[in-house]
């Protein structure tokens, strides 16, 4: 008899395993399988150890203008070999703490690679990584709902396919075997950016390659163009409207061909280059085709509460769709597991999802952006205020900064908000619960913010779209 779980999840990034600690704490007896490291890509290649990456470029930043503060810093210089040692330590710290996690809830891990025979079935071969101890073989298995939490993997284009030496992907950008002295980047999202971001502060010449007409495409049009400033201002070059037609390697360069959108050509010859044009969910080899689970577009298609069309089957996270974020799976995960034990969850808003990129600076945001509400025929009023204006964000020497809000003109119902600048990362979620609270403007008005904070700033740009700002 196969040995049969409640809940099995295929995947153990951040939507997989806070999916199976929260059927846990449900009562369900649950599994979760995975086939190469406890925690997935966030946790050892994706967001924290980029961040740790990030950390060493702003504190080498901050070294370099020392002088700024009153302070003298020589000789300054980058082990490039301990920055990248820091970063796989903070990763297997967290590969570490999931293994814990599931202990401590008494989630069974199987270890290999999953594939649905039919609902309640499921067959696990053998991963060529070795498994963790305590974690159970491959084999067949039973399990009343099957959540797929598989994530997604880099978008490979045609001319532009990674070789893991002179192409990359995030996957080598994390772990160069030395430090580019020139890059060229290609796509200019939050991976693009932020890998951009790293490498110029870390004294790369970086260049930045995007399609669309502007950087960070997702973002409101006032708040890219304001990082766009920033980031040439640091040395880095950036070009909109253009595309990569062709790569030439040669030992240790790559000479890329790039059409300027405008009926030109140019050359650039670099180091390395980082391919970063999106990701793709990963549907492939799990049985989805032989089941009928509808996919569209290389992701995997659900309702409200995750369900897919195939009953008993349940997809979260980046397999299941934009937008890729950590945070989206793991509540996708903590709705699916408490909509299957019958407690009835509100399906997810997605437009109260907040985006957050860590470049320097740092940018921030949640639902609308002007664009978008003025496409939606909305009558709006616009607030900004510039950190320039905020005491704190003087003292800190981090003045270059905007916060951006959106109201809707009649019911003055917060429909967005956009930063950028120092911090902005752990401002926005002060946006974010005013939005799930439903807020107003006058209820924002009457909150007390500290003083001196930048948070300041996220009052002001409120005050400030009802003409009432104080400090500008």
């Amino acid at each position: 008899m196969a040995e049969a779980f409640d809940i099995v999840i295929i995947g153990s990034g951040p939507g997989g395993y806070v999916t199976a600690i929260r059927a846990a704490q449900l009562g369900f007896r649950t599994a979760i399988v995975e086939r190469d490291f406890l925690g997935g890509i966030c946790s050892n290649w994706g967001c924290i150890p980029t961040k740790a990456l990030l950390r060493s470029a702003e504190i080498f930043h901050y070294m370099q203008h020392a002088k700024d503060y009153g302070l003298a810093a020589d000789n300054v210089r980058v082990d490039a070999a301990a920055v990248i040692k820091r970063s796989r330590g903070v990763a297997g710290r967290m590969n570490a703490g999931v293994g814990f996690l599931m202990k401590k809830n008494k989630v069974s891990v199987i270890w290999g690679e999953a594939v649905i025979d039919a609902p309640g079935k499921l067959t696990v071969k053998a991963s060529k990584t070795p498994a963790p101890k305590d974690a159970l073989a491959p084999g067949s298995y039973q399990a009343k709902h099957i959540i797929v939490a598989t994530g997604a993997r880099p978008r490979v284009l045609p001319g532009l396919e990674p070789d893991k030496k002179l192409v990359w992907t995030y996957f080598e950008a994390m772990n160069p075997d030395r430090m580019p002295k020139s890059l060229l980047v290609v796509g200019s999202g939050a991976i693009g950016i932020e890998f951009a971001s790293f490498y110029r502060t870390m004294g790369a010449e970086v260049t930045v390659v995007e399609v669309l007409p502007q950087i960070l495409p997702a973002e409101d049009a006032e708040i890219s163009a304001l990082a766009r400033k920033q980031f040439e201002k640091q040395g880095m070059k950036i070009l909109t409207g253009a595309k990569v037609t062709r790569l030439d390697k040669k030992a240790d360069s790559v000479t890329a061909t790039i059409d300027d959108g405008k009926g030109g050509t140019q050359t650039l010859t670099v180091d390395r280059v980082i391919s970063a044009v999106g990701v793709v969910g990963n549907v492939e080899n799990l049985g989805l085709e032989k089941l009928g689970v509808k996919t569209d577009r290389g992701t995997i298609v659900i309702d409200g509460h995750c369900r897919t069309n195939v009953p008993g089957i349940y997809a979260i996270g980046d397999v299941a769709g934009p937008p890729m974020l950590a945070h989206k799976a793991e509540h996708e995960g903590v709705v699916c597991v408490e909509a299957i034990k019958g407690l009835n969850p509100h399906p997810m808003k997605k437009e109260l999802i907040p985006g957050c990129t860590y470049c320097h600076p740092q940018i921030a945001s949640v639902g609308l952006t002007e664009q978008a509400a003025k496409d939606r025929k909305l009558d709006i009023r616009v607030g900004r205020f510039p950190f320039v204006g905020n005491g704190k964000a003087v003292a800190l020497g981090e003045d270059q900064g905007l916060v951006k809000v959106i109201f809707d003109k009649k019911s003055g119902q917060l429909l967005g908000a956009h930063m950028v600048g120092a911090e902005v990362t752990e401002l926005i979620q002060g946006f974010v619960v005013a939005m799930n609270l439903e807020t107003t403007e006058e209820e924002l008005m009457h909150t007390i913010f500290p003083h001196p904070t930048i948070s300041e700033t996220m009052k002001e740009a409120v005050l400030d779209a009802y003409g009432r700002a104080l400090n500008m």
